[in-house]
């Protein structure tokens, strides 16, 4: 099986690499349309500012491309806010995969802190992309923006409010949450997405 990488202006891919080879995957970084389009899974994953990003996957047709993959398709972190239609974080116009809008966390009180990072439990845990992880099991954020609970929502965190910990919609999965960073629970949800999606 062949798993892809998208190569792009984003940070934190080579820890998603460690993290798939650790579970036994050996994935390729590319930028390639032919390659991309023939891998039998994607990872669209990162860190970054949505404006910035959004300007250079459109620089490089890999809008596009991405919007038009018919395998299966994991976007990480940035890689899930981009893939919805609009972020206010730049007040940027993004992939529109998943017809929601990123909203900015608004703390209701001094101890709610922006960006909220560390450990988060997450809930009404759906599909197989989490088989073999249970309700409230911990992942690891890293996040100032977030997508609203929606009819895609297939997982769910609590951070001022109720949020997307992740989606899916037919051939694309996204979580907010990094698999990569999340220890045993995050490989399982890697391996799930390679075994079982």
């Amino acid at each position: 099986m062949q798993i892809a990488i998208v190569k792009y202006n984003a940070g934190n891919i080579r820890s998603v690499v460690n993290a798939l080879q650790r579970i036994g995957c050996n994935p390729v970084i590319t930028d390639s349309p032919e390659a991309l389009m023939s891998a039998d899974k994607i990872i669209f994953p990162g860190q970054g500012a949505a404006g910035e990003t959004m300007k250079y996957l459109k620089e490089h047709n890999l809008d596009r491309l991405i919007r038009a993959l018919r395998q299966p398709v994991l976007g990480i972190c940035i890689g899930q806010q981009l893939m919805c239609r609009h972020s206010e974080e730049d007040n940027t116009d993004c992939l529109g995969i998943f017809p929601v809008d990123v909203k900015r966390f608004v703390p209701t009180d001094s101890s709610e802190k922006v960006p909220a990072m560390g450990w988060n439990n997450i809930h009404n845990l759906k599909t197989g992309l989490f088989e073999h992880v249970g309700e409230d099991d911990f992942v690891y954020f890293v996040h100032s923006y977030y997508v609203p609970v929606c009819d895609y929502t297939i997982a769910e965190a609590d951070y001022t409010l109720p949020f997307s910990a992740a989606l899916r919609k037919d051939n694309f999965y996204a979580t907010q949450f990094h698999p990569e960073k999340s220890g045993s629970i995050g490989e399982q949800i890697l391996r799930n997405f390679i075994e079982r999606i």
